[in-house]
């Protein structure tokens, strides 16, 4: 959601990052959704990887919970009554600086899932994840709600924060906790088959949804990337190019396959012709 936003015009500077869409650009946010269900998507993820309390802060909203009501909203309004909405669980902190994890990430997860759940989410979706500790927390926050929980992890945008073994140790301990699904997200693309690898023997539902990677592996687009964006049919290719690799994880045992930052609707139609379901 938040790159393609980006890469549309959507200011996403700042904290709050995609969440001030849901203020600024809620058309733009269900025409996104709308997107993604024409391409073929079947769980949609609501807009609210920032639409936490430091994100309402930032925005000067005084209930981040309107925030998370409103995405739910958007993502309901724009997508088939049969799909299902995945509430988004983000890090308290930035994904890529796991050690900065607030002293009361326990509490703030319970918060964020109260209202996920009030806003009615037919599943949580904690991603991002790299802290143990965290990622735990997160999850059993969203398990006290009665609904699934699906649980992502990630070895940083290119590998350089978790190997797949340590990815694998945090996925093991986090069956115990009652996720019904483990994935690995934003790492590169290139990358992530060595993580669905090493998830594939666990006895739970493995997915994955990749990051773009780097500029020059031409596999999707960033707003903050040199050069012009591509074009549409040029983004096509590079979407086809994406949904190769994507094979390559459902080879290895993923059966839940999206897309990440630097990802857009092209790239999940690409998976689902490749794929065919």
């Amino acid at each position: 959601m938040g790159s393609v936003l980006a890469a549309r015009g959507v200011d996403t500077r700042g904290p709050a990052w995609s969440a001030g869409a849901l203020l600024e650009a809620p058309s733009k946010v269900a025409d996104l959704h709308r997107e993604y269900a024409e391409a073929g998507a079947t769980v949609h993820t609501a807009c609210t990887f920032r639409a936490t309390p430091e994100g309402a802060r930032a925005l000067g909203v005084a209930r981040f919970e309107r925030l998370v009501e409103r995405a739910v909203e958007l993502a309901r309004g724009a997508v088939p009554a049969h799909h299902r909405v995945a509430g988004s669980v983000s890090p308290a902190a930035d994904c890529y600086t796991p050690n900065a994890r607030p002293a009361d990430a326990r509490q703030r997860h319970a918060r964020v899932a109260r209202a996920l759940a009030s806003a009615g989410v037919d599943l949580f979706l904690c991603e991002t994840f790299v802290d143990e500790v965290e990622a735990l927390s997160a999850v059993e926050a969203c398990a006290a709600e009665g609904k699934p929980v699906w649980l992502s992890l990630t070895g940083g945008p290119f590998g350089e924060l978790a190997s797949p073994r340590a990815v694998r140790a945090v996925a093991s301990r986090a069956l115990s906790a009652g996720v019904e699904a483990i994935m690995v997200n934003c790492t590169a693309a290139a990358l992530t088959s060595t993580y669905v690898e090493a998830l594939a023997d666990l006895p739970v539902v493995i997915g994955a949804y990749a990051n773009a990677g780097r500029p020059e592996e031409e596999l999707g687009y960033l707003a903050d990337w040199p050069g012009p964006a591509p074009t549409e049919a040029e983004l096509g290719r590079r979407a086809s190019r994406y949904a190769e690799l994507a094979q390559t994880w459902i080879s290895a045992g993923a059966t839940l396959i999206g897309g990440c930052c630097g990802t857009f609707p092209e790239h999940l139609r690409a998976v689902r012709a490749r794929v065919g379901r």
